[in-house]
C-alpha cells in the first residue's frame, strides 16, 4: 500500500487523541475500559444546541464508515475529502471516531453480538455501523461522557431511514452497554480467539500471526496495529537546509516533536495543515519513516540514473528525484494512469523537473532496454499488512489466499525490473506487508533462479544498521514505531557467464 498517512494526534486507548498535547501512545490493554454501571447522565435526548458541535462530526463519520462497507472504499482518502469542512479540533475527531470504529469492529461486534437479540447480520448497515460508532466512544474514549456518546447516536439514528424505531433500538443497546459490559473470552480456555477479541483482528490473521512471530510478538504487533501511526513529514532540501524548512512548518502552525532517521525526516507532534502555504510551497511531502528507509536503502548516486517500477502515486520518486539531484533523472513507471497523474502533480509541487512518467505494465516486459540502468526500484503492490495502522480496513477486507496472489504478481514484477539493472547495478524490492510470502520468500526464491544477483554485501553505511542478519529491511510498528515494511537490497554481478545464470 503505497497511500499518504492520515493527520493523527496522541493516543487514547490505543487511537489518535482529540488532545493535541496528550502524551505519546502506550500499548493497548487487553481489557476493555469500562465505565462506572449507571454513569449514564441525562437518557433523554439533549438540546439541539448542546449536540450541535458533535452531531455533525458523528454525521460525517457515519457516511464515510458506510461508504467503506459498501464501496470497499478507503477511509483516508474518503476522510481527505470531508476533513477540510472542520475545524483541526473537529478534523481529529472525525478521524478518530472513524478510524478507531473500523480498527476495533471485531471487538465492538463481539460485545454487540451479545448485547443485541437481533442478529448483526440483519441489522441495516447504518444502525450497525451507529451501534459501533456509539460503543466505540463508550469503551475507548475516555474523553466523551456516555450520555453525550448515546445521545448523539440517538439522534443521528432518528434522522437515518429508520427513523423512530431505530433511535430506539440504538438508544436500549447502547444503554444496556453502560449498565452491563461484556466482558473479554476466556485466555486459559481459548488463547486465540481472546487474542481475536481483545485486540480486534480476524481470527484467520491471528493464527498466522502466531505462526509467524510468535504469541508474544504477535500480540504486541496487534497492540500497536491499533495505535496511532506518528504523522511524518519528507522535507525537501531542494527548498533549504532543515533547519530553514523546519522554521517555515511551525510558523505554519505545525508542532515538531523530533526529527526522524535521516536529515529530510521530522515527526510532528499533531496532524499536517495541507492548506497550508509550505505544503502548496513543496517544503514537506507526507511520507512514512519505513517508506523513506528504502529510497535510502538504494542509494542512488548523484546525478544517476533511477528507474521506478511501480511509481504511483509519487512518493517514492521524488524523494529519489530529491536524492539523485538536478543532474540525475529518475523514470517513473506505473501502470495506473490516473496515480501517474497524481505523482506528476507532486513533483511539480515541490518543484522536482528531473522526473520522467511513462505509462507502463511492470507485470509484463519493460520498454527499456535490457541491463541499462544502474538503480531500480521495485516498490510492489502488497497486501499493505504492515499499514494496519493508517488503513484499518485492510485486516478486514484481506482473504488468506491473498498472500499467494499478491506474491505471484510481485514475483512477475521482480523479474521485470530485474532485467533492467546493468553489471554491478542494485535493485530495492519493497514491500509494507509482514506476510513472509511476500517478503523473504519472493527474494529466496528470486535468487535460487537467477545466480547473477546476490544480497549486496555492501549495504550503504547510513542504512546497514537496521538491515538483519539476511540483509533483509524488516521494520515493524512495535519496535521502534514504523510500519511493517520488508526491502532488500541486490546487486547484479558481473562475474557469472550468462550461460552459468
Amino acid at each position: 500500500m503505497k497511500r499518504r498517512p492520515l493527520p493523527s494526534a496522541g493516543s487514547d486507548a490505543g487511537l489518535p487523541a482529540s488532545d493535541p498535547a496528550s502524551p505519546a501512545p502506550r500499548p493497548t490493554p487487553p481489557v476493555i475500559r469500562r465505565r462506572r454501571a449507571g454513569a449514564t447522565g441525562d437518557s433523554s435526548p439533549a438540546a439541539p444546541a448542546r449536540l450541535a458541535p458533535g452531531l455533525r462530526a458523528r454525521r460525517v463519520a457515519l457516511e464515510v464508515l458506510l461508504r467503506v462497507d459498501r464501496e470497499r472504499a478507503f477511509a483516508d482518502v474518503l476522510l481527505g475529502h470531508r476533513l477540510g469542512e472542520f475545524a483541526p479540533a473537529d478534523r481529529r475527531l472525525v478521524t478518530q471516531l472513524v478510524l478507531g470504529t473500523i480498527a476495533w469492529r471485531g471487538r465492538l461486534d463481539f460485545e454487540l453480538a451479545r448485547l443485541s437479540a437481533r442478529k448483526l447480520e440483519i441489522l441495516s448497515p447504518d444502525v450497525l455501523a451507529l451501534l459501533r460508532l456509539g460503543l466505540y466512544q463508550l469503551r475507548m474514549l475516555t474523553r466523551i461522557p456516555p450520555h453525550a456518546a448515546v445521545d448523539t447516536a440517538v439522534t443521528v439514528a432518528r434522522e437515518g431511514p429508520g427513523g423512530a424505531g431505530a433511535a430506539r433500538f440504538v438508544n436500549a443497546i447502547l444503554r444496556a452497554a453502560i449498565r452491563a459490559p461484556i466482558g473479554l473470552p476466556s485466555r486459559s480456555a481459548d488463547e486465540l480467539e481472546f487474542l481475536t477479541v481483545a485486540y480486534s483482528h480476524p481470527r484467520w490473521l491471528v493464527e498466522r500471526f502466531v505462526e509467524w512471530f510468535g504469541v508474544a510478538d504477535a500480540e504486541a504487533l496487534m497492540a500497536a496495529d491499533n495505535e496511532a501511526a506518528p504523522n511524518v513529514l519528507r522535507l525537501n532540501l531542494a527548498r533549504g537546509p532543515h533547519d530553514e524548512l523546519a522554521a517555515l512548518i511551525e510558523r505554519d502552525g505545525m508542532r515538531i516533536a523530533r526529527r526522524g532517521c535521516f536529515p529530510e525526516t521530522i515527526v510532528l507532534a499533531g496532524a499536517p495543515i495541507f492548506d497550508s502555504p509550505t505544503y502548496r510551497d513543496g517544503v514537506f511531502q507526507p511520507q512514512a519513516e519505513a517508506s523513506q528507509l528504502v529510497a535510502r536503502l538504494l542509494a542512488p548516486a548523484a546525478g544517476s540514473t533511477v528507474a521506478d517500477c511501480a511509481a504511483a502515486p509519487g512518493g517514492k520518486s521524488t524523494h529519489l528525484a530529491e536524492l539523485v539531484g538536478v543532474a540525475g533523472t529518475v523514470l517513473a513507471l506505473d501502470l495506473n494512469l490516473a496515480g501517474l497523474r497524481n505523482a506528476r502533480a507532486t513533483a511539480a509541487r515541490l518543484g522536482h523537473r528531473n522526473v520522467l512518467f511513462a505509462r507502463a505494465d511492470c507485470a509484463s516486459a519493460l520498454p527499456l532496454r535490457p541491463q541499462s540502468v544502474g538503480y531500480v526500484m521495485l516498490d510492489a503492490p502488497c497486501t499493505g499488512l504492515g499499514t494496519l495502522r493508517e488503513h484499518p480496513e485492510i485486516r478486514w477486507r484481506l482473504q488468506p489466499d491473498d498472500f499467494a496472489r499478491m506474491a505471484a504478481l510481485q514475483s512477475r514484477m521482480l523479474e521485470n525490473a530485474a532485467a533492467l539493472v546493468r553489471p554491478a547495478g542494485a535493485l530495492v524490492y519493497a514491500v509494507c506487508s509482514l506476510a513472509p510470502h511476500e517478503g523473504p520468500d519472493v527474494i529466496r526464491n528470486f535468487l535460487a533462479r537467477h545466480r547473477d544477483f546476490e544480497i549486496d554485501p555492501n549495504p550503504p553505511e547510513s542504512i546497514g544498521e537496521i538491515l538483519d542478519r539476511d540483509g533483509f529491511m524488516r521494520t515493524r510498528p512495535d519496535r521502534g514505531g514504523l510500519d511493517g515494511f520488508f526491502a532488500a537490497r541486490l546487486i547484479r554481478r558481473f562475474d557469472i557467464p550468462a550461460t552459468a545464470r
